[in-house]
C-alpha cells in the first residue's frame, strides 16, 4: 500500500496530477501530457458550446466532456440533465476514440436518453433532435448547435 500523499488542487480536493494524452489518459509521471482543461471556468451557455465544438472538432473530446460537465454544474435545475447529456455525449466520443466500442455506446446512449426530454424545446440552439439522431449512429463529429 502506498504511503505518498494525494495529488491536491489548491482548495485541497484530491486531483490526480499524472499528465494525460490527448484522449485523457493517464501517462507515467515525467512524460510530457497534452494540457489539460481547467476546471470550474464559468461560461455562459454559448460560450461553453462554443468551446466544446471547437474542442470535438479539433478531436479532443475528453476535453470536450471537460467543459460540458463544468456547464452542467453550472446549469439551473432544470437544464442540468440536458448538460449532463451533452457531458456524456462526449464521453461516448472519447471511449470510442480509445478503442471501447461497448462503452461508446453506453454512454453515447445514456447521453441521448438525457438529452431527448429537450427535443421539442431545446435551449440554447442546441439540436437536441440532431444529436440523438447522431448518437444512434455514433458516426462522425456532432453538432452540438443548428446554427454552427
Amino acid at each position: 500500500m502506498s504511503t505518498s500523499p494525494r495529488d491536491r488542487d489548491e482548495q485541497g480536493r484530491a486531483r490526480n496530477a499524472r499528465p494525460r494524452d490527448g484522449l485523457g489518459r493517464p501517462l507515467p509521471y515525467g512524460l510530457p501530457g497534452v494540457e489539460r482543461q481547467p476546471e470550474g471556468v464559468p461560461r455562459t451557455p454559448a460560450e461553453a458550446l462554443t468551446e466544446a465544438q471547437r474542442l470535438l472538432d479539433d478531436g479532443r473530446p475528453f476535453h470536450a466532456h471537460e467543459v460540458l460537465e463544468d456547464a452542467w454544474k453550472a446549469a439551473p435545475e432544470h437544464e442540468r440533465e440536458l448538460w449532463r447529456g451533452l457531458a456524456q455525449l462526449a464521453v461516448g466520443l472519447t471511449h470510442s476514440a480509445r478503442g471501447n466500442a461497448s462503452g461508446a455506446r453506453s454512454l453515447l446512449g445514456r447521453g441521448a436518453a438525457n438529452i431527448a426530454p429537450y427535443t421539442d424545446g431545446p435551449p440554447h440552439g442546441i439540436d437536441v433532435a440532431g444529436l440523438v439522431a447522431w448518437a444512434g449512429s455514433g458516426v462522425g463529429v456532432p453538432r452540438l448547435t443548428r446554427d454552427r
